[in-house]
């Protein structure tokens, strides 16, 4: 995809400060971190979002993102981290290229990821049966 930031990146025609490469991932820092030692990491083949990739990538993916994580955290001296992926733009997804935002955090660093949305009544029960219903469908 030669309109994708990130592809740019991997294929070298956009500056990156790479952590990790390997043939399958790539791993940089973010350019508009939440946190000192913010890093990205993203599979090599474009995939715009978590539902695009394959099982298989899924797996290589997340078993990179533990490695880059310990390494983050280690490096950074972080009391915790955060994983955090968005999927489209209403979900704050701003390059199209799934990517896994791994941010390293203090008790102190005033870092906010907040959960405001206040169920409403019989939402749980409601929620819970559609949800099933869907993985019912998926996994026939």
């Amino acid at each position: 995809m030669q309109e994708c930031l990130f592809c740019q990146i991997i294929n070298g025609e956009k500056p990156s400060h790479k952590v990790y490469e390997d043939e399958n991932t790539y791993a940089f820092l973010d350019i508009n971190p939440r946190n000192k030692g913010h890093t990205l990491v993203i599979p090599k083949k474009h995939r715009e979002t978590f539902l695009d990739l394959k099982e298989k990538e899924v797996t290589s993916l997340f078993q990179k993102v533990q490695k880059i994580a310990k390494a983050v955290k280690k490096a950074t001296n972080a009391e915790g981290f955060n994983l955090l992926q968005n999927n489209e733009k209403a979900a704050g997804q701003i390059v199209d290229h799934v990517h896994i935002h791994v941010i390293p955090r203090y008790t102190e660093d005033n870092v906010e990821l907040k959960w405001s949305y206040k169920p409403e009544e019989g939402e749980f029960k409601e929620m819970k049966e559609r949800i099933k219903n869907e993985l019912q469908t998926s996994f026939k």
